[in-house]
């Protein structure tokens, strides 16, 4: 896990603090040596160094987006869970929900030297047979979530009744209290998605954002997934929710240009086509696609409510971004999700 952010970690890692707090339950003696991994308004994750040890520390923001957005007692308890199975993860090692010591929750999780490839493939995962490696791999891990037996562990981690039928409505609610412009296209799609709730098949625990901006790679060949990562949006609900998002990213042939807001930076020729691996996710999980459509229309209904977010903030001028670049890709995604909703994407 390469740092491509600032170091700086005051304010938000107090090192004294944190060594008084870890005491000799992590090996080696003496001062951590902090540097900050990643930042934004996501959680922060900053590495950790003593003693030729090293490890990540996660903790929210400097400023919140919202209540339980950032729960760091959530992530970890997910990640516990987890441990000894087949899902692949980072291991959780230290939880400190006392805010007095650093000024909010954090975790300490085992190092991951991983690779991201959202941004970028490294030479050696380029070529066609290991581009096709990494869409199965993504797929399979996805897979292998949602065949988790998350009872008991997790029997109180969330609302699975009536949680799909929940979503448009929730996230047109959180879209109506904020927005700034009207929105026609999201409008359509929550219509035409409010008419046509699919039965749940089954419950399980899904991730919430799930995709290659997720996930770290074992570096070099062959392609193989090391762990799913950034937790703070799991919970027990309809799985088929993740696969529609991943599936919504995984564009094919003219969609890059058409949505440009879901392509990823790079060309993905070489990769599987999202129908092989949708269909080796389904026998994988046993579960039946027959709706999916709808679940790749509410991943982007969702994605555009959450971004419309940012840019009212950010014509409020709470919120340093490109308000006309944030904007625009808004209105791609509502468009996206439209036309998922009616048959043309």
């Amino acid at each position: 896990m390469t740092s491509s952010a600032p170091s700086d970690a005051r304010g938000l890692v107090d090192e004294p603090a944190l060594r008084s707090w870890v005491g000799d339950r992590l090996p080696g003696e003496g001062a951590f040596e902090v540097e900050r991994v990643t930042s934004g308004q996501s959680n922060e994750i900053f590495q950790l160094r003593r003693g030729g040890g090293r490890w990540l520390l996660r903790r929210p923001p400097r400023v919140g987006n919202a209540p339980g957005a950032h729960s760091m007692q959530r992530e970890y308890r997910v990640l516990e869970a987890l441990a000894g199975s087949g899902v692949p993860h980072g291991r959780g090692l230290l939880l400190c929900a006392d805010e007095s010591v650093m000024g909010a929750p954090f975790y300490v999780m085992e190092w991951l030297d991983g690779v991201r490839l959202y941004d970028g493939l490294p030479a050696e995962l380029d070529p066609v047979p290991q581009r096709k490696r990494i869409g199965e791999e993504l797929f399979d891990a996805l897979a292998e979530l949602h065949c988790f037996d998350w009872q008991p562990a997790l029997s109180d981690f969330g609302r699975p009744d009536g949680f799909t039928e929940r979503q448009v409505s929730r996230w047109m609610h959180q879209l109506h209290s904020y927005q700034v412009r009207e929105i026609p296209a999201l409008e359509e799609a929550a219509a035409s998605l409010g008419r046509a709730v699919p039965t749940t098949q089954r419950s399980a625990l899904i991730h919430g954002d799930y995709g290659l901006h997720n996930v770290l790679f074992e570096p070099g060949a062959p392609a193989r997934l090391m762990a799913i990562v950034d937790w703070e949006t799991a919970t027990i609900g309809d799985p088929l929710l993740d696969l529609g998002f991943l599936l919504t990213l995984w564009l094919e042939g003219p969609e890059p240009t058409r949505w440009k807001a879901s392509a990823l930076p790079y060309d993905v020729a070489g990769f599987p086509g999202r129908a092989e691996l949708a269909e080796r996710y389904a026998d994988r999980t046993g579960l039946d696609l027959e709706h999916i459509d709808w679940y790749r229309a509410v991943a982007q209904l969702k994605v555009a409510c959450i971004l419309e977010g940012a840019y009212a903030r950010s014509v409020r001028g709470a919120y340093d971004a490109d308000g006309a670049a944030l904007g625009d890709r808004v209105l791609d995604h509502a468009a996206y999700a439209l036309a998922i909703a009616v048959g043309d994407a």
